[in-house]
């Protein structure tokens, strides 16, 4: 049976129909699906840096800085509610784009006030380390000009001091019971021979024989600038200077030793004695520097090891 003509007509049409149906699909689909997979890779990319950036300046941040990640529900009284779906898939790429921006902004504020802060902390340690040749430092805060201990106040006097002392100890020289007595005082032999230096000065210092504790400590500094104890060595040098009544050249090796490395284990006790010898000195100014400086930089130690000879330092002068 042969059939009809429309129905043989419409056989012959159905490829080209096909074919439009098909054009139409093609041109009404939203974004290509791997146009939106990328897209939505290097966002995701983009976030993740974000937040290793923020874990790489601020450690330990806990989201305390930042704003939370983005998320689609929030949290009431412990139900989670799901807000409604963005409009499309552009609206919420550009929604998480500006989420980044304002990130970044609060990332960069927060990086400059902490590089200010540091500027200032640098040229307040600068300024008590060195000075300049007048032996004034400016004050990162307020721009006010305040006095502190420069290498260049002390040459002279402690020169002269030094000079004067040497040569009353060679006109008189030392009496037979202080010879015996110093010799009596007997040198460690181990097998650290720097530390046996440094405690055979540390036995005369302990005994009272300061001049001969300068020169056995004098000796062993610069005979082991690398010795574990050298942090030691230098402070007790200005320890035989400053109970022997000559404060100024105790302030130098105090300050010394302090410049030299804050983290080793006398730069606390070098610190606190070099106000000892601003006080001893009757300068109050440099003295309550020292003291404040102390107790900015090692407070555990102001108010552990070192708290009662802090504490009284505090009491025999007035800082502003």
């Amino acid at each position: 049976m042969t059939p009809s003509k429309p129905i043989a007509i419409l056989r012959k049409s159905t490829p080209i129909i096909g074919a439009f149906v098909c054009a139409a699909i093609v041109a009404t689909t939203p974004i290509p699906a791997i146009a939106q997979d990328d897209s939505e890779a290097r966002l995701r990319r983009a976030e993740a840096e974000i937040r290793a950036l923020q874990r790489a300046v601020f450690p330990g941040g806990e989201g305390r800085f930042f704003e939370p990640q983005i998320s689609t529900g929030s949290t009431a009284n412990g139900v989670t509610s799901t807000s409604a779906p963005s409009t499309t898939a552009v609206t919420d790429i550009l929604a998480r784009l500006d989420a980044l921006e304002t990130q970044l902004q609060r990332l960069t504020a927060l990086t400059e006030e902490n590089t200010n802060s540091l500027s200032d902390l640098d040229l307040r340690v600068a300024a008590l380390e060195t000075g300049d040749s007048s032996g004034a430092i400016v004050d990162a805060g307020t721009g006010d000009r305040e006095t502190t201990v420069s290498d260049s106040e002390f040459s002279a006097t402690t020169d002269a001091q030094e000079s004067d002392s040497t040569s009353t100890q060679t006109a008189t020289g030392p009496t037979p019971e202080r010879i015996a007595a110093v010799q009596a005082i007997t040198k460690p032999q181990t097998e650290d021979a720097g530390d046996d230096e440094y405690s055979y000065g540390f036995r005369l210092w302990n005994a009272g024989f300061f001049p001969e504790a300068r020169q056995q400590l004098a000796s062993y500094v610069e005979s082991y600038p690398n010795h574990f104890r050298l942090t030691y060595g230098r402070n007790l040098l200005g320890r035989a200077f400053l109970d022997d009544g000559m404060p100024e050249e105790a302030a130098r090796w105090f300050l010394r030793n302090y410049q030299a490395d804050r983290t080793a284990r006398r730069a606390p006790d070098s610190l606190l004695f070099l106000a000892e010898s601003m006080i001893a000195m009757e300068d109050t100014r440099r003295a309550c520097i020292a003291l404040a400086e102390f107790g900015d930089t090692y407070p555990a130690v102001a108010s552990g090891r070192l708290a009662d000879r802090y504490e009284s330092n505090l009491r025999r002068v007035t800082c502003e």
